[in-house]
């Protein structure tokens, strides 16, 4: 039975003018009509047809099927030095790499447009948001049409939306209990490509064995049959592995928005800005724990079922890996930005916070910005994004919760408000943009 937004949002409040952000979150929840379906589906097509027609379409992607095609050819896929995958990431390409390129060129943009559509769809069923409303329909043409990374992402036809699909999914089942399945998918998504790894403090935290054991031996086995099936695996150890820990290089740096790579270009010193990425990312793992330890004052009463405490650990995680990733490229926040978007329906969420939005300006396409930081200054706004979403994020984790004092009566005694028997958690009142 399909419950009416107005039931399924009974109950709900918000911290400033509850009525109009009532209202506001019944119209985004309710079916979107014929022409918001076509004029969405119309934006997203168009962004991958246009993608397909253009000259350096797929040029990430190309080094990944590149290894498949070395492969196949019985050559090591790891003389490549731009190759920085796992092995099992070679079998994953074969199919690829076995596909005419005219084919290739139109549907890998497709493709990739329906990872990052499974992702997004994911994340509105976590938060039970209807599939066929507003949000979700014009939510993703909106993403799709003006945040800049997507159609960068598209484009380049990188294997990072193949995580942005996997962690909405991973956790859709770890919130329905299935954290064994939600391991398999993690771990599928770290044979394709390891970005997923520092999800796994989320099982730690959870204390899911059997799920971690699931996303450690997928990527483990299918790596140990593609080091068996290639010559000289151990140029994954002696080559690969040194040129990540280094950086990279000069091709990748003028995209690299870690804070490692950005504040030495901004004329601060290496060990310096290392030491402030590192106290970025140790301060976001606290707030991660923390967030964990710290349920929802709604959570369990009818209203959040733990998906906002969910989604805001395994969110603080990522970014704070991203902070200490080299390199870290703009579209690296797909992974985690449908979840906070879809988190919006909840109150009190991230969203609804005017900062967020404002953490999002840089990488708004329809906003113009000074010669200075386009082309290969991009990663200045890049990095001003990320860190801007992992101070937030990790603000909200870290805040204690406040407490309001509520009557006690005791036998033979009048009621009365005591601290110690009385105090009981209150939802945070911070700015709300809705």
């Amino acid at each position: 039975m399909r419950l009416r937004p107005d039931t399924w949002l009974r109950g709900w409040d918000t911290v400033r003018d509850p009525a109009f952000g009532h209202r506001l979150v019944v119209w985004l929840l309710r079916p979107a009509s014929g022409p918001w379906r076509a004029v969405a589906l119309a934006v997203v097509l168009g962004i991958a047809v246009s993608t397909s027609l253009r000259e350096n379409w797929g040029s990430d992607n190309a080094f990944v099927v590149k290894a498949a095609r070395t492969l196949l050819d019985g050559g090591s896929p790891y003389e490549d030095k731009r190759f920085l995958y796992l092995p099992s990431a070679v079998l994953m390409a074969v199919p690829e790499a076995l596909l005419p390129q005219p084919v290739l060129r139109w549907v890998l943009p497709v493709g990739m447009s329906g990872l990052l559509g499974v992702g997004w769809l994911a994340s509105l069923r976590l938060f039970s948001v209807p599939l066929l409303s507003r949000l979700a329909v014009g939510g993703f043409a909106v993403l799709a049409l003006a945040y800049k990374p997507y159609v960068n992402l598209v484009l380049i036809g990188n294997w990072t939306a193949i995580s942005a699909a996997a962690l909405p999914v991973a956790l859709l089942l770890a919130h329905r209990r299935a954290w064994v399945a939600a391991g398999l998918v993690v771990g599928l998504a770290i044979a394709c490509k390891p970005m997923l790894v520092p999800i796994g403090l989320l099982f730690l935290l959870a204390r899911q064995w059997r799920g971690l054991a699931a996303a450690v031996l997928v990527p483990l086995g299918v790596s140990l049959a593609g080091a068996l099936l290639m010559p000289s695996p151990s140029l994954f150890f002696t080559k690969t592995l040194p040129f990540l820990f280094q950086g990279q290089d000069a091709y990748a740096l003028p995209w690299d928005a870690s804070p490692i790579a950005v504040l030495p270009r901004l004329g601060v010193p290496q060990p310096v800005a290392v030491a402030v990425a590192f106290a970025g990312a140790g301060a976001g793992l606290w707030g991660a724990w923390r967030r964990w330890r710290r349920p929802d004052p709604a959570e369990g009463a009818g209203g959040d079922q733990g998906q906002l405490r969910l989604v805001e650990t395994a969110c603080m995680v990522m970014l704070a890996a991203f902070l200490v990733s080299r390199p870290s490229f703009d579209h690296y926040l797909l992974v985690v930005l449908p979840l906070l978007l879809a988190s919006a329906v909840r109150p009190g969420s991230m969203p609804r916070s005017p900062w967020f939005w404002l953490a999002l300006t840089p990488q708004v396409a329809l906003i113009p910005w000074p010669s200075e930081l386009a082309h290969k200054r991009r990663a200045f706004k890049d990095c001003a994004t990320l860190c801007g979403l992992a101070i937030l994020l990790a603000r909200r984790a870290l805040l204690s919760a406040r407490v309001t004092l509520g009557p006690v009566t005791t036998a033979g005694s009048p009621p009365r408000t005591e601290p110690e028997c009385a105090a009981t958690p209150a939802e945070s009142a911070s700015r709300t943009a809705f």
